[in-house]
């Protein structure tokens, strides 16, 4: 059986400088058996609804702006999964969307773990508006895929203030705020404590610094609500405060 992972996909220029998370996404990758599909809910794909790509060939969408030409040239042609996308939307009871592309919280961490892009993939929407709760239902309402060889990633941040990152912070430099909250979420995920990670808000140390909105956080709830046991695949911090952490759920 297959986990669910979290990736906290950092910038964009991951793509083109890993760091220390290009070798632990290509490990991890190169431990796991070889996916037949690969289903991943990213913060960049925020909607009102639950949506499921069903494009043949999806797109790579270069969702962001003010990087250097090298990057809008990086393209991610792995190809959809029509059959397994309608499988996907009756289980959540959700649309099929045949335009969407692949944002960037999907095509960067999976070119560092699959570049071949020969890995069919779809990608799940993330209301955001409706709170972690749906995001641990989702996860459990897709957990049987994990047995079918079907790689379940949610892609976000365990950290993400944009607003109070340091562009000059070398890897040693770690903000004390974004590093106790990084901590609280590991200390209840190895308690297995969902009912206080659901209210982490209220309870997390700076969780409102770290998260000024909930995005980049959700999708840790889907992989929870998809795996089993907690396990930590990856630590870091680039630029002071952008946790790079990667969690696997057995």
């Amino acid at each position: 059986m297959l986990p669910s992972l979290f990736i906290s996909h950092g910038s964009p220029m991951l793509a083109l400088q890993p760091g220390a998370s290009g070798p632990a996404l290509a490990g991890l990758a190169n431990a796991l058996p070889r996916p037949k599909a690969i289903v991943v809910v990213s913060a960049h794909w925020e909607s009102q609804e639950l949506l499921v790509t069903g494009a043949a060939q999806p797109e790579t969408w270069h969702d962001f702006y003010g990087f250097p030409p090298a990057l809008y040239a990086v393209q991610y042609p792995a190809p959809g999964e029509p059959a397994l996308a309608r499988r996907v939307s009756e289980l959540l009871q959700a649309r099929l969307d045949p335009q969407r592309p692949f944002d960037h919280g999907a095509w960067v961490p999976l070119s560092l773990m699959y570049p071949e892009a020969d890995i069919p993939v779809i990608q799940v929407s993330l209301p955001s508006r409706l709170g972690p709760a749906l995001q641990v239902r989702v996860g459990q309402a897709l957990a049987e895929l994990r047995n079918e060889g079907v790689l379940l990633i949610g892609s976000g941040s365990i950290t993400h203030n944009l607003g109070e990152l340091d562009w000059h912070a070398g890897p040693d430099v770690i903000e004390p705020w974004a590093l106790a909250f990084r901590d609280w979420v590991v200390e209840r995920l190895e308690a297995d404590d969902q009912a206080a990670l659901l209210d982490y808000r209220k309870q997390a140390p700076f969780a409102a610094r770290n998260h000024p909105s909930d995005e980049h956080l959700l999708p840790l709830f889907f992989a929870l609500g998809a795996g089993g046991r907690f396990g930590i695949v990856h630590q870091g911090f680039t630029l002071g405060a952008l946790g790079m952490d990667i969690y696997r759920f057995d």
